[in-house]
């Protein structure tokens, strides 16, 4: 049941980052550290979730890795099943 309201949650999640982005199509001017560009905002919007879906998800790997190296190093010999329990 926990999984259907996590999936339920980011679909609402992502329908209002969708609708955002949408509304919002105007050009905007992006300052790099070497220049300018003209984007439409919905592409930094989108770029800009992407961007930190993919940061969470990495420290969130890291955390994963981190508690295993954990469980290992305390003996426990096999991973999974700790994990399932």
């Amino acid at each position: 049941m926990k999984k259907q309201w996590n999936l339920l949650f980011a679909l609402v999640v992502v329908l209002i980052i969708a609708i955002f982005s949408v509304i919002n199509v105007e050009p905007v001017t992006v300052n790099y550290l070497f220049g300018k560009a003209e984007w439409p905002l919905i592409l930094v919007i989108i770029g800009s979730v992407l961007l930190g879906a993919i940061l969470v998800g990495l420290i969130g790997m890291m955390k994963i890795y981190q508690l295993q190296r954990a469980l290992k190093k305390a003996g426990h010999t096999d991973i999974n099943d700790d994990l399932e329990r």
